[in-house]
């Protein structure tokens, strides 16, 4: 089966006051640590998604085995980004495996576990409640070209239109960083720097 695996790392970091995506982050970047992750998923395809600092991204991070799909709305919520990265899905995919590009807590186990092929949607079912990664077969794609903001794909998630799978995770739902006080709270975690 083809997979298709979508990093969302188009943000403009308001709320951090510089680009997330180029946090030191364990001897590299945060969005190099989540690169890392989804690599070794084994996608069929892998697209990341860059819009804030697009250019500091492309010249600092390790792109390699990705396609780089620019956002130009990306200020408008993380949902312009799924809609833009559509149309760079392979026509092969039985679908995409979502992951958020400030989330590097993610483990690719965890990231394999929702690919389901007999499931519209399936999500990470942690300890302390439903996390990314996210999985949405290729029937969810129209639905998820017409979301807006920043909670559209939640929303999608709860609106009851599509069967839903939790895969348990044992573990909590992995942080990620929107603020400097959640980075800082990462990396008192130990597992940064």
């Amino acid at each position: 089966m083809f997979v298709t695996g979508l990093v969302l790392a188009a943000g403009g970091s308001r709320r951090l006051g510089r680009p997330k995506q180029l946090l030191p982050y364990q001897g590299t970047t945060l969005l190099d640590a989540v690169l890392r992750t989804a690599r070794d998923c084994g996608f069929d395809q892998l697209l990341v998604t860059l819009g804030g600092a697009a250019e500091q991204v492309r010249e600092t991070v390790d792109l390699t085995g990705t396609a780089v799909v620019l956002n130009p709305s990306y200020g408008t919520g993380c949902s312009s980004s799924i809609v833009t990265a559509l149309d760079a899905v392979d026509d092969r995919a039985a679908g995409i495996v979502l992951l958020l590009g400030d989330q590097p807590g993610v483990v690719a186990e965890s990231a394999r576990s929702v690919i389901r092929p007999d499931a519209p949607i399936a999500v990470c079912r942690y300890r302390d409640g439903i996390g990314h990664p996210f999985w949405f077969a290729r029937s969810v794609l129209p639905d998820l070209a017409n979301l807006h903001g920043d909670k559209g794909v939640w929303k999608l998630i709860e609106s009851g239109r599509h069967a839903v799978v939790e895969v348990p995770v044992d573990d909590d739902v992995p942080a990620d960083v929107d603020t400097w006080a959640d980075y800082e709270s990462l990396l008192a975690q130990g597992i940064g720097r």
